[in-house]
């Protein structure tokens, strides 16, 4: 047998189940030699990942964006590469590194060997893919059921949007980006490392996930009419064509709040502010076409 990976599957995300007897059947027609563990609770995959990395070459994760933040901080701890099987609602990460959502497609892109280093975000002592906010986001993060997801796939995330949004109110906060300190009004900040995020929105129109700076956007809607162009424009990452919405590029940022809200990181709620955001260049490397 050739290379020796630990094959971690999400059993809950939309297509784990079905997904691993074609998975393994794939790996090992490319000479992989897997140990497997399937896993039925996200924050598992840390404590799995350290007790093997001795005795494999590299980590596969099939899992949604929510299963692969889980696994992220033990990756970059034990320094092994990381194979993507998309198999969530949203699947931001494979989107931004232009991985199939095929299972043989993508297995094959694991197979082939060829990895990518990239940049991860970091807030508070987490690390994320694509993006972290607050505000708007983490509310649709908690209205966003799993059975509202395996029913409706992608278009969930824009279901539940329009149900949120219109009850949003804004709140205050301070950003802190190079030696700039901007107060503001906001519905919701948002700290982009990759390019997408949400299902396929992008956080800027040239964010890249190994540019090596992070994209902040503010939403600081003023009219309920405004809602209309934003929902046009966020999507394709034109948002900062919006006079009501601001856009920042930088290395480190914090934002700092009244009172404590909530942070999302790709689409689970980890930590609050204040929050302290850098980026971390070169962080860890992926398969990729």
């Amino acid at each position: 047998m050739g290379r020796k990976a630990l094959l971690l599957i999400n059993r809950h995300s939309r297509k784990g189940e079905k997904s691993l007897p074609l998975a393994v059947e794939y790996f090992y027609a490319h000479d992989l030699e897997l140990i497997i563990k399937p896993v039925k609770d996200a924050q598992e995959l840390g404590i799995v990942v350290r007790e093997y990395h001795h005795q494999i070459d590299f980590v596969i994760v099939g899992g949604g964006d929510g299963t692969l933040n889980a696994v992220v901080d033990s990756l970059v701890e034990t320094n092994l590469p990381l194979g993507i099987l998309p198999l969530g609602t949203a699947n931001d990460l494979a989107r931004t590194l232009n991985i199939p959502l095929a299972m043989r497609e993508a297995c094959n892109v694991i197979g082939n060997g060829k990895l990518k280093s990239i940049d991860l975000g970091w807030v508070n002592g987490k690390y994320f893919f694509n993006v972290a906010s607050m505000g708007l986001s983490v509310d649709i993060t908690k209205k966003l059921s799993r059975g509202v997801k395996r029913r409706w796939g992608v278009f969930a995330y824009a279901i539940t949007a329009l149900q949120v949004i219109s009850t949003a109110r804004r709140f205050s906060a301070t950003i802190k980006v190079d030696n700039q300190t901007l107060p503001v009004k906001t519905v919701q900040i948002a700290i982009g490392n990759g390019r997408y995020y949400g299902g396929g929105m992008a956080i800027a129109n040239d964010a890249a996930i190994d540019d090596q700076r992070l994209d902040l956007y503010s939403i600081e809607l003023q009219h309920w009419w405004q809602i209309f162009p934003l929902i046009w424009h966020l999507p394709k990452g034109e948002h900062h064509q919006l006079q009501w919405v601001r856009t920042i590029e930088g290395k480190e940022i914090e934002i700092h709040t009244y009172k404590s809200y909530s942070v999302n990181t790709d689409g689970e709620i980890t930590t609050i502010t204040p929050a302290k955001f850098k980026v971390i260049p070169h962080a860890l490397k992926v398969f990729v076409p």
